[in-house]
C-alpha cells in the first residue's frame, strides 16, 4: 500500500512537473529582470508599428525591441506615450531595448546616440541598451551607412572596446538600466570582459533550429550573459519544415509556436516580429507548451550553422563577427 502511494505521489510530481508552465521573465546577472518573449519590430514603421506595439501591449507583451536603424522610434515612442497616458500601464512595466548604430561607436558619441533614441522614444531611460554590431561606420553624417562617390561604404576605425566604455557611460548616466552586445563572436565578447567595468548581460544574435548557436549560448552562460534571439523564425523559412510541423501538430499549436518556445525553452529571450493581431497573440501564446526532451533533440538536430544575415558589405572588415564558428 505505501509503495503504491509512493508510486501515485512521484507519478503526481512528474505530471505536475511536466505541465509547468515557462517563467515569463529571466534574471539578468545584475539582478534586473528581463521577459522571455519580446515584440521585434525591424522593417515596421509609421502606423503599422505604431498599431502593433499597441496590439502587443494589450496581448500581454512587456518587452518592445527596436533600434535606430529601424527609423522607427518616433512610431513606437507615440504608441508608448498612448498606452502609458491611457491605459493601466506604466512605463515600469514595460522593457524597452534599442542599440547603437554603427556611426557612433566613437565614446562621446554613445551618449548623443542614447539621447537621440530617447528623445525619439520619449523616454528617460532605456532597460536595455546594445552596440548593434563590434564594426563601426564613417561617423559625422546623417547617413546609416556612409559610403564614397563610388558607392564603397566607409568605415571608421573606433575600437569596439571605447564604444563598451561608452557603453558604460551611459550606464552611469542613467540612461540606460543595462548594457549589452549585439552580434559579437566569442573572442569579441571575452575580449569586452577583459577591460569592462560593467559587463554585458545580453548578447542578441540570429538564432533559430539552422542557427541554434549552440557552442556560443554555452559560453556566453557560462559568463553569466544571456543570448536573444532575433529571427527565430528563420525569416519565415522554418515554418515549412517537417520536422517543425510534425511537433507543432503533435501538440496542436503552430510551428512559429514551437520555434519561439524552443528557443524560450533552452533560456533564450526571443523577440519574434509581427504586425498582425494574430500572429502577435500566437507568438506570445507559448507559455503553456511544454516540449518535451525528444523534441527538443529533434530540433536542435536541425542545425545547420546557416546564417541569414551576413552582412555581406563588412566582410572584409578586422571587426566583422561572423568569421568565427561562433
Amino acid at each position: 500500500m505505501h509503495k503504491m502511494i509512493g508510486r501515485v505521489s512521484l507519478l503526481v510530481c512528474l505530471m505536475a512537473s511536466c505541465c509547468q508552465s515557462l517563467d515569463q521573465t529571466i534574471t539578468l546577472s545584475n539582478g534586473r529582470k528581463m521577459p522571455v518573449i519580446g515584440l521585434g519590430t525591424y522593417r515596421a514603421t509609421g502606423d503599422v508599428i505604431y498599431n502593433s506595439v499597441l496590439t502587443a501591449l494589450d496581448v500581454g507583451y512587456r518587452h518592445i525591441d527596436t533600434a535606430y536603424l529601424y527609423d522607427n522610434e518616433k512610431d513606437i515612442g507615440r504608441a508608448l506615450k498612448h498606452a502609458f497616458s491611457e491605459t493601466k500601464i506604466k512605463r515600469e512595466d514595460v522593457f524597452i531595448v534599442s542599440k547603437l548604430w554603427h556611426t557612433f561607436h566613437s565614446r562621446p558619441l554613445v551618449t548623443e546616440a542614447i539621447e537621440k533614441s530617447l528623445n525619439s522614444l520619449g523616454l528617460e531611460y532605456l532597460d536595455l541598451y546594445l552596440i548593434h554590431f563590434p564594426f563601426g561606420l564613417k561617423e559625422g553624417t546623417n547617413e546609416t551607412t556612409p559610403v564614397d562617390p563610388q558607392g564603397n561604404v566607409l568605415f571608421s576605425d573606433v575600437d569596439y572596446v571605447e564604444t563598451w566604455k561608452g557603453m558604460e557611460d551611459v550606464l552611469s548616466k542613467g540612461l540606460a538600466k543595462s548594457i549589452g552586445l549585439s552580434n559579437f563572436n566569442h573572442e569579441q565578447i571575452d575580449r569586452i570582459l577583459s577591460v569592462a567595468k560593467v559587463k554585458p548581460v545580453i548578447n542578441q544574435v540570429e538564432c533559430h533550429p539552422y542557427l541554434n548557436q549552440k557552442q556560443l549560448k554555452d559560453f556566453c552562460s557560462e559568463r553569466g550573459i544571456v543570448l536573444t534571439a532575433y529571427s527565430p523564425l528563420g525569416t519565415g523559412r522554418l515554418l515549412n519544415d517537417t520536422v517543425v510541423l510534425e511537433i507543432a501538430d503533435k501538440h496542436n499549436v503552430t510551428a512559429a509556436q514551437v520555434l519561439i518556445r524552443y528557443e524560450a525553452q533552452r533560456g533564450v529571450v526571443v523577440i519574434p516580429k509581427a504586425t498582425s493581431r494574430k500572429y502577435i497573440e500566437e507568438n506570445f501564446n507559448v507559455f503553456n507548451i511544454n516540449l518535451s526532451e525528444e523534441d527538443m533533440k529533434s530540433i536542435d538536430s536541425l542545425n545547420q550553422n546557416l546564417r541569414y544575415n551576413v552582412v555581406d558589405y563588412a566582410k572584409k572588415n578586422k571587426y566583422y563577427p561572423f568569421n568565427l564558428p561562433y
